[in-house]
Formats: structure tokens, C-alpha cells, sequence
């Protein structure tokens, strides 16, 4: 079947708008997924200054949650420890917006750990959102170096 030129642009014009719609999809999906990160942080936070629960708890809750469901990642002990991390080192009035959700998880965690404070951890969200810095070119960031460079 011979193609005349207008079907092949059309399919070509099609083709780029499928890839921008799935390019869509998964930074949606990835923003919902740090929305509920947040929202477990944060519950995990405010429930740990209400009672005080023993050492076991991250484990008993990782359990249950990947009991639950066992098709899903991100309820690790350590990841449950992230989500609260991330709400004890931010504080945030206006989260919808905000830029730690134009970022991957695991970008979060890398900044979120090699940082001292929020200002320098905010500070790398910045700028691997201006450089579209990969986790790899991240991770390889001399961190107090970079940052000294980058501010001046």
C-alpha cells in the first residue's frame, strides 16, 4: 500500500501526541503518587506525637500495607521512613503546587538525604527541575561544592 504524504504527516503529528499523552500520564501518575507519600508522612507524623508507639511500627505497617497490597511498591520500611521524613524536613503552607512534585520519589529521597536543611534542599529541587538532572547526574553531585558554586 503506497502512503500519499498528507497520511504520513498525519500519522507522524498522531504519532508525537500518543508519546506526549503518555509522557503526561506518567508525570500525573508520579505526582499522585508523591501526594500520597505527603499524606502518609504526614499521618505518620501526627500520629506518632499523639501515642507512642513501639520500634516495631514501621515494620508491623510495612507488613499490613504490603498484605494489602502486594501488587504495589513504595511500602518498604525504609520508603514509610522517607514519607515521614519528607514531612518532618518541609514545611510547606502551600503544598498543591509545590515543586518536590515535578520531581520523581526517588529524586526526593537523594535530595531529601544528602541535604542539611530545607533552604538546600529546596535549592537542589530548583535547579534539577531548571537542568531536568537525571537521579544518576544527581547522585553524582558533589553536594557542598555544587551548592557553594551554584548560589554565587
Amino acid at each position: 500500500m503506497k502512503l500519499n504524504s498528507d497520511y504520513k504527516q498525519w500519522l507522524t503529528d498522531l504519532k508525537s501526541r500518543i508519546r506526549q499523552s503518555q509522557i503526561k500520564a506518567a508525570v500525573k501518575v508520579n505526582t499522585e503518587l508523591l501526594r500520597l507519600y505527603w499524606d502518609l508522612g504526614q499521618d505518620i507524623v501526627a500520629r506518632q506525637m499523639e501515642t507512642t508507639w513501639g520500634s516495631g511500627f514501621f515494620e508491623q505497617l510495612s507488613k499490613d500495607l504490603r498484605n494489602e497490597f502486594p501488587n504495589l511498591k513504595g511500602f518498604s520500611m525504609v520508603n514509610l521512613t522517607y514519607c515521614k521524613r519528607l514531612n518532618l524536613q518541609q514545611v510547606v503552607e502551600e503544598i498543591e503546587n509545590h515543586p518536590i512534585f515535578q520531581i520523581h520519589w526517588g529524586h526526593n529521597i537523594l535530595i531529601f538525604t544528602k541535604t542539611n536543611d530545607v533552604k538546600e534542599a529546596f535549592f537542589y529541587v530548583q535547579k534539577t527541575i531548571e537542568n531536568n538532572w537525571s537521579r544518576d547526574a544527581l547522585a553524582l553531585k558533589n553536594w557542598k561544592k555544587s551548592l557553594g558554586k551554584l548560589i554565587k
